[in-house]
């Protein structure tokens, strides 16, 4: 079964954003491994919240200019 995980920041992406991503991925494995991979694939969308992650040292929080305006999971 193809799986994917992507973690993204909380309040990223709006819903439309992450159904628009789950059907990308699922199509990118239909591709290489064929129509028959469709009904397995799993795409995991997980949101990390503010300072739950860091990069270059330093935590991470995600400014509101940055966040969807629709971000309801």
């Amino acid at each position: 079964m193809p799986f994917a995980n992507i973690k993204v920041p909380q309040g990223a992406l709006s819903r439309a954003q992450k159904e628009e991503i789950v059907h990308s991925i699922t199509g990118l494995f239909v591709h290489y491994f064929g129509e028959a991979a469709r009904p397995h694939t799993m795409v995991l969308i997980e949101e990390v919240g503010d300072g739950g992650y860091g990069r270059a040292d330093e935590v991470f929080v995600v400014p509101d200019a940055y966040r969807a305006r629709d971000s309801l999971t």
